[in-house]
């Protein structure tokens, strides 16, 4: 399957959008838990920016979930 770049950046943060909400956290609330900004937090939500793997483990370590549930999600 080939999917977009752009797609995939979309439902990722779609994704994690979900997951932090399901979880019961604010952006800053996981913002704080991995260390970061909690502006990059929205930016990855809202698709604004293309973030790092490091990130991404991070926010999986945040969300205590396993890294490949973070990136299992289907494409809308």
């Amino acid at each position: 399957m080939n999917i977009s770049e752009e797609i995939f950046i979309v439902n990722l943060g779609l994704h994690i959008k979900g997951l932090r909400e399901k979880k019961g956290l604010s952006q800053q609330q996981l913002a704080t838990e991995c260390d970061i900004p909690r502006n990059q937090i929205s930016r990855i939500e809202r698709a604004k920016i293309n973030t790092g793997i490091k990130t991404l483990i991070r926010i999986a370590n945040a969300l205590d979930i396993e890294l490949s549930e973070l990136l299992t999600f289907q494409l809308k």
